[in-house]
């Protein structure tokens, strides 16, 4: 015989964690989504503030799939690109001084890698952080103007993104595949950062 209680908490248990699974399945899911549409690498920015719109009405409950996807990525990337033309020759002239620092011979070569590594981080989350704030219509230039004021007020949630950077690149070097859904976890902190904020 079963008790009225016990059938109730167990159920109520498993809908909780039920729940939190499926919010989990769908943050993997839309990580591959997001590598998928981000392989063109200048719409990196359009793929996360597509994924990360995904992910939002996921949470509230509203209808949305790949298409609402594919219809934010086109949105988003209309300006989007521009972003990340500018965001990769950001990184990729940080790394080229981090290799200059790492070759030796420049004075206060240390420190300058020290803060090299610190400015890399920065763009990263910066970047992160416009994209997952973006909406149909919002100026990428406000957004990226927002979003450093947001990496430099809210360490919190910058330190939040650089581990979710982290988890991505330690995913990726530990087998490549999982760096995708990595991504998905990423977005999503995005997402519970900006929530926060």
């Amino acid at each position: 015989m079963t008790g009225a209680g016990g059938g109730a908490g167990g159920g109520a248990g498993g809908g909780v964690g039920g729940r939190r699974f499926g919010v989990f399945a769908e943050c993997l899911l839309t990580g591959v989504w997001i590598v998928v549409a981000a392989v063109p690498l200048v719409t990196v920015p359009a793929a996360v503030a597509a994924g990360a719109a995904h992910l939002r009405r996921h949470l509230a409950h509203e209808a949305g799939g790949w298409r609402e996807f594919v219809a934010d990525w086109r949105a988003a990337a209309r300006r989007g690109w521009l972003v990340g033309v500018a965001g990769w020759g950001a990184v990729a002239l940080l790394w080229a001084d981090l290799v200059v620092v790492r070759a030796g011979g420049l004075p206060g070569g240390a420190v300058v890698g020290v803060v090299g590594v610190l400015v890399m981080f920065a763009v990263v989350v910066a970047g992160v952080r416009a994209a997952v704030g973006w909406r149909p219509g919002a100026s990428w230039r406000g957004l990226l103007v927002a979003a450093g004021r947001g990496t430099v007020r809210d360490p919190a949630g910058s330190l939040v993104l650089v581990c979710g950077v982290a988890v991505v690149g330690v995913s990726g070097w530990f087998a490549v595949p999982l760096a995708a859904p990595a991504v998905g976890v990423l977005v999503a902190a995005g997402v519970v950062v900006e929530g926060r904020g």
